[in-house]
């Protein structure tokens, strides 16, 4: 079986605005040859051109134009190429003024079983004759003629029409522009007054911004009182807003007032000519208003009170102005609840404080008298067992004191015998305590009279009484008249550590050559640097190699000096690293410490201007930077 070669099979252009109809045609005619589609004749008039197609189909009603003008422009451009005219117009003379137009032949609709012969027909050389074709050329050149009449007085039309929307484009466009300025202008006063957060200040600078930057003749702002019943004026423009301050103007929240009303309804209120506006308040200290708007101030459906503008000009607001300014009140709105909720912030914020202080002192004496408490508890028992000592002693002393005459022992005599008047004087019964000694078991007795026991309760009462004196210059201390004066602190930490009596090698000492000397009381950084390394060093009681190191330069910031403190120690859990800076809070048990040292170091710190901070991972050691004012250069 021979295929037939596709590019010498006959090309047909159908050109046609109903789809149904291409989709016919293409269906009876593919199978013998390439069916070529356009549905508007411009789209005909390139593909023609582009592809020069064997026959060209043409609905006689197509967009734009006839099937005859199209039949016309295809002949000039494709001579040799016949064209076809398909219509369902059965008019008298349709198909005449086709064929004149420069078609060879004319198929009627609806298209029926003869169509692919019709078609193959006019492919083979068939063009149908035209009698009297001079005169049917006329009324074709006439028909072209009407259409051209009828195309001008519409294009006519459309440059009216045209002219008449250019007109209003421009008028939109000059609106359009007012209000991108009015906008724009919105957008920067809304910018400067949402920055301001002390009330008074913003709505002061609001008032003023909106009459300088919208050339108005007043502006004011009431707000609602916490009652609901007045919108009281909180800023006011030029002289009359100042006379009305001072006479603390206020209005009713009714509908009595453009404010008010706009209070309530939440919806802008305008007089364009404020002498026929029957809810406008008469105002004498604003003679000349001619114009007034008054807008809501509204944040989440909220009514925080009113704006005010008004002008010397009738009809001085348009749309675009109430658009601009309700924008620009609706961001006033938003600055004013922040200036308020500001304000409330502080207030709950030093309440806090307040409160906190109090809680932080109650429970810093209460911890301070536990502490003390416990410290003083062994010192009332050892004092009982000290005097019953004393009282077994002195029985013993007496009763066994030499009662030898010989002139050497007078001295001892006298003061034996003074011990025994002045145990009698106190009711001391010196022979009843003897008679109770003779009456005990010597192992008893023997404990009784321990020297031994004696001396460790005298310890025990020497040692509660030193750890409450601590605790005393721990609280005190820091707080004592400072004088600051210029200090080396390498040469001061130096010393510190020398007198702190540390092995040799577990403190190291390195300093940049640049550090400044610092600024700050001698004897309280001393204590902060003595506190710092003393604490590295008992937190390394169980480290086999302990090593401190402590770092000098000049800090980031140019007006501090930079010292740290790192041990290898075990470091510090997370979950205590903010209570090791509270007052009696310690990790040493029953080891000793107050649990001052780091409170009073954060106090000192703090009190010179400086800073102190703590970095620090379980098994990884702690590091304290403790961060101090320099000298000042004059």
């Amino acid at each position: 079986m021979t295929m037939s070669d596709p590019r010498r099979t006959p090309q047909i252009l159908y050109i046609e605005d109903s789809d149904e109809s291409r989709s016919l045609v293409r269906r009876l005619l593919s199978k013998k040859y390439v069916v070529l589609e356009a549905s508007d004749p411009l789209d005909g008039f390139q593909l023609a051109e582009e592809t020069h197609p064997s026959l060209i189909l043409l609905d006689s009603s197509l967009p734009h134009m006839s099937g005859s003008e199209a039949a016309t422009r295809l002949s000039k451009m494709l001579p040799n190429t016949p064209i076809v005219i398909v219509s369902g117009d059965l008019t008298p003379g349709v198909r005449e003024r086709s064929l004149a137009a420069g078609a060879v032949g004319f198929i009627t609709k609806p298209i029926d079983a003869d169509f692919v012969e019709q078609v193959e027909a006019y492919l083979n050389g068939k063009v149908e004759k035209l009698e009297n074709a001079e005169e049917h050329l006329q009324a074709y050149q006439q028909e072209l003629v009407e259409r051209l009449e009828d195309n001008i007085r519409q294009l006519t039309n459309t440059v009216e029409k045209n002219k008449h929307l250019l007109q209003q484009n421009e008028r939109m466009f000059s609106m359009l522009e007012r209000r991108h300025k009015l906008l724009e202008t919105a957008a920067r006063v809304g910018q400067m007054v949402t920055s301001i957060l002390d009330l008074d200040d913003l709505l002061k600078h609001t008032v003023n911004i909106i009459c300088s930057e919208f050339s108005f003749y007043y502006s004011g702002i009431f707000l609602v009182s916490d009652d609901g019943h007045w919108a009281a004026l909180r800023a006011g423009y030029a002289a009359a807003g100042r006379k009305m301050m001072a006479e603390n103007y206020r209005l009713p929240v009714d509908e009595k007032s453009m404010i008010g009303k706009s209070i309530i309804q939440q919806q802008a209120q305008i007089a364009l000519d404020v002498a026929g506006e029957e809810s406008r308040f008469k105002n004498p200290f604003l003679p000349n208003t001619r114009s007034e708007m008054a807008l809501p101030l509204i944040v989440k459906s909220r009514s925080l009170g009113g704006l005010t503008v008004q002008s010397d000009e009738l009809n001085a607001f348009t749309e675009e102005d109430i658009t601009s300014l309700q924008t620009m009140a609706d961001q006033v709105a938003i600055a004013i609840n922040n200036a308020q909720l500001m304000f409330k912030l502080e207030a709950a914020t030093s309440e806090l404080v307040r409160s906190k202080t109090f809680e932080a002192i109650a429970t810093a004496t209460g911890e301070a008298i536990h502490w003390v408490g416990n410290k003083a508890a062994p010192i009332p028992g050892s004092i009982k067992r000290v005097r019953e000592d004393i009282r077994y002693i002195l029985a013993l002393a007496s009763e066994f004191a030499p009662n030898d005459p010989d002139a050497k022992n007078v001295s001892l005599m006298a003061a034996v015998q003074t011990v025994r008047e002045e145990a009698q004087a106190m009711g001391i019964d010196l022979i009843q305590i003897l008679a109770e000694m003779s009456a005990m078991k010597p192992n008893r007795l023997q404990a009784m009279v321990s020297v031994e026991s004696l001396m460790e309760d005298l310890d025990i009462a020497e040692n509660s009484a030193e750890t409450i004196l601590s605790i005393k210059e721990g609280l005190i201390g820091p707080a004592r008249q400072r004088n600051d004066a210029p200090v080396a602190l390498r040469e001061m930490i130096a010393d510190t550590v020398s007198n702190m009596g540390l092995p040799d090698g577990v403190v190291e000492l390195d300093w940049t050559d640049d550090v400044p000397n610092a600024f700050v009381d001698v004897r309280q950084v001393e204590q902060v640097f003595n506190n710092l390394i003393k604490n590295a060093w008992e937190a390394m009681a169980e480290t086999s190699e302990p090593n401190i190191r402590v770092k000098g330069q000049r800090d980031a910031d140019s007006n501090f000096v930079l010292v740290t403190v790192k041990d290898n120690g075990p470091g510090i859990p997370k979950e205590i690293q903010e209570k090791i800076w509270v007052s009696f809070f310690t990790t040493k048990g029953g080891s000793g410490g107050t649990g001052l040292g780091l409170s009073a170091v954060m106090q000192i710190v703090n009190q010179h201007g400086g800073s102190i901070s703590l970095e620090s991972e379980v098994g990884k050691g702690a590091t304290f930077s403790v961060r101090l004012p320099v000298e000042k250069k004059t």
